[in-house]
């Protein structure tokens, strides 16, 4: 899930929204990373006098983006907040309209599209930014995948050894377990797995974790290589690869020959386009050049 902050403050949201505004750009970032659960907290709104109309047209204009980008405004709660003041930012009551502040008497809530019994229906979930946050579906976590641990760094710790740390995208990691890691094409055993000082039986998705692992050096491996598991689909190396990209804002022509610098994961890495295969129209996913030459 992401919170999508906008100011509701006189010129501030209009300049977050315009062609090249940072909410616009945030939002697409957003639905490009595969995020489909999404907040908008409508902040700021004591500078706008808690008006009605000032947090309706926002809404509206906020609708109208981000349904072009991709997401479905209709189960997107809109909570209007003030975070300097506190209002509307948890719920301190089970009362629904307890929590709703003095400050917005017009506001019943927020509101989302359920369906039941095959027809779709409006309800409201809450009035706090807390209650959206409650709401959100938790993602399931995809242990049944082979391993996939990028690298955020690598210690050599007195008395223990050498122990890589990272977050566990997908996969399970514990201890006894052999791993890879690639491009570097190191094998090793796993000693332990520790998250917080705590040592854990297994590592599951999501969790940011450590383990130390033998007869490796921290010259060995570093930030940006992939640990995998080395007898489930290990990670390997590949001289080159076909991506999808979004182009957000770029002051040249991006072609055949354009050589940015690629962060991937935790790498950070030169590159070079050698090829554009395609154009595709960003809302269908259909092609509508083939070959161009940028």
């Amino acid at each position: 899930c992401a919170i999508l902050v906008i100011g509701a403050g006189t010129g501030e949201f209009e300049a977050g929204t315009f062609k090249d505004g940072q909410t616009r750009e945030h939002a697409l970032l957003t639905f490009t990373l595969g995020v489909r659960q999404l907040i908008v907290a409508v902040n700021k709104m004591d500078t706008a006098k808690w008006a009605q109309s000032r947090f309706d047209e926002i809404v509206k204009e906020t609708k109208n983006f981000i349904k072009k980008i991709g997401f479905n405004p209709d189960t997107i709660p809109f909570v209007p907040i003030s975070g300097f003041n506190g209002d509307h930012m948890i719920s301190e009551s089970a009362d629904m309209k307890a929590n709703i502040s003095p400050n917005a008497p017009w506001y019943k809530g927020w509101t989302k599209t359920v369906t039941k019994d095959g027809k779709k229906e409006t309800v409201v979930g809450g009035v706090s930014l807390q209650d959206a946050i409650d709401d959100v579906t938790p993602p399931k976590r995809p242990t049944d995948k082979p391993l996939r641990l990028p690298l955020q760094d690598v210690y050599k710790i007195g008395g223990i050894g050498t122990v890589p740390v990272g977050r566990i995208e997908t996969g399970i990691l514990k201890a006894g377990m052999v791993v890879t890691f690639a491009p570097s094409n190191v094998t090793t055993e796993v000693k332990s797995v520790e998250m917080h000082h705590q040592q854990l039986p297994e590592g599951v998705p999501g969790d940011n974790v450590g383990f130390n692992v033998k007869n490796v050096s921290v010259k060995d491996i570093r930030r940006g290589n992939v640990a995998g598991d080395s007898k489930n689909d290990p990670p390997m190396g590949c001289a080159s690869f076909n991506a999808q990209v979004i182009i957000l804002n770029h002051p040249g022509q991006v072609g055949a020959g354009y050589a940015p610098v690629l962060d991937c994961h935790t790498a950070h890495i030169a590159c070079n386009f050698s090829e554009m295969v395609e154009k595709l129209d960003r809302r269908t996913g259909k092609s509508i050049e083939v070959n161009p030459k940028f």
